[in-house]
């Protein structure tokens, strides 16, 4: 089922986040081709497939709301890992198996790439058609914002660097994933949601408790794939959080240890979608994807 979603949501992110990048006009070329290498350049589209799956199980969701949604999340996620490979973050050379953006470009283009990528984010969204009323466009911009920002994504970073080669406890290792990973995956869900007027808070509530457990299932099965993987079949340098004294799960847990938590989170979004009065073969479908990926 993933890979029937992956090539038919797939094709249709593509084409929002090119057309999105074609209405630039040529004022800083060089610049806008950064962009698109940093965009458009593969990846697993998780977010923005998440966007649309969640559209799909409520119902009469606006298209070009969730189109606009759908691209600006990936948007943030395409500008964060291109700041988070910069050298003064994660300094890698190599993304979806390719030079990261400071390397076929350079780190000033990086860093304004990333920039002008978070704010194409938000005026996609200000500026979608379609019949979705300004208040609920209001309410994905917040949502998205909240997500990538200091109480989400960049909040996560900065605790994920602040305790490089420090021990952590438990609580602290799960509060910089749920911020870091998390907070962008469950403002997936949420937008997702937010783009059907058909949407109840019973059901946005239980699809947050799915999202917030399949986003820390997330950067669980990353932790382990940055073990258990090659260069190769990752698309990114292997054992890099290792070298780095990054706080880990496997490190923290042992392999056993973050493998059982993983299982663990996948049953909490099975159990949180389990009382939603609609088909959700398609969001356990993704449950399980993200727990038994490979890359």
């Amino acid at each position: 089922m993933i890979g029937q979603w992956q090539q038919q949501y797939g094709e249709r992110i593509d084409a929002a986040l090119r057309r999105a990048l074609e209405r630039l006009d040529d004022l800083a070329p060089t610049l806008r081709d950064a962009m698109e290498y940093g965009l458009l350049q593969g990846g697993k589209r998780v977010r923005p497939m998440l966007v649309y799956a969640t559209a799909e199980l409520i119902g009469h969701a606006d298209p070009k709301a969730t189109d606009a949604a759908a691209a600006a999340i990936e948007c943030i996620h395409a500008y964060s890992l291109i700041h988070d490979d910069l050298p003064a973050m994660d300094n890698d050379d190599l993304r979806r198996g390719k030079p990261t953006v400071h390397k076929a470009f350079d780190e000033a283009t990086a860093i304004l790439a990333g920039d002008a990528l978070q704010t194409l984010a938000f005026e996609l969204i200000s500026q979608a058609g379609g019949s979705l009323p300004a208040e609920r466009k209001l309410q994905l911009v917040r949502e998205l914002a909240s997500a990538s920002g200091y109480g989400g994504m960049c909040g996560g970073q900065a605790l994920d660097i602040y305790h490089e080669g420090k021990p952590v406890e438990p609580t602290t290792l799960e509060s910089i994933h749920r911020h870091k990973t998390g907070a962008l995956i469950r403002a997936a869900v949420r937008m997702g949601a937010l783009c059907s007027p058909a949407m109840q808070d019973a059901e946005l509530a239980a699809l947050s408790r799915y999202a917030e457990a399949i986003g820390l299932a997330f950067q669980v099965q990353d932790d382990i794939l940055d073990i258990t993987a090659s260069t190769e079949t990752l698309g990114k340098t292997q054992g890099k959080d290792l070298a780095q004294q990054k706080s880990t799960y496997p490190v923290l847990l042992g392999l056993d240890g973050a493998r059982a938590l993983a299982k663990s989170l996948h049953q909490d979004a099975l159990a949180a979608l389990a009382g939603l009065p609609c088909h959700t073969d398609t969001l356990e479908a993704f449950a399980h994807y993200i727990v038994q990926r490979e890359y």
